[in-house]
């Protein structure tokens, strides 16, 4: 199983950047896929981000194409999302995962406020 871990979430102001970071620990981590994922109050969890296991393959949604880039660094097991120019329509909670997801692997979520 492998066991992730967000973190680099925060408070940024309307224009700003975060990256964050998920931290996974398994052996097989370099053999899956990866997304971001985030989810505000009171809506489901979709999916905002998605690179392949060798990083040469990614996936945006709409809303954040140019502004966000996903990467990962299989060696040190970690998955980034950088976010630029960020908007207070991106406030939520991010978290990582498989992709396909699986149940038993989302984390705490790391939390993400943009003011205007």
């Amino acid at each position: 199983q492998v066991q992730l871990v967000e973190s680099g979430g925060g408070l940024v102001q309307a224009g700003g950047s975060l990256r964050l970071s998920c931290a996974a620990s398994g052996r097989t981590f370099s053999t899956y896929a990866m997304g971001w994922f985030r989810q505000a109050p009171g809506k489901e969890r979709v999916i905002v981000a998605r690179i392949n296991w060798s990083g040469g393959s990614t996936y945006y949604t709409d809303s954040v194409k140019g502004r966000f880039t996903i990467s990962r660094d299989n060696a040190k097991k970690t998955v980034y999302l950088q976010m630029n120019s960020l908007k207070p329509e991106d406030t939520a909670v991010y978290y990582c995962n498989l992709d396909p997801p699986s149940v038993n692997s989302w984390g705490q979520g790391t939390q993400v406020t943009v003011s205007s």
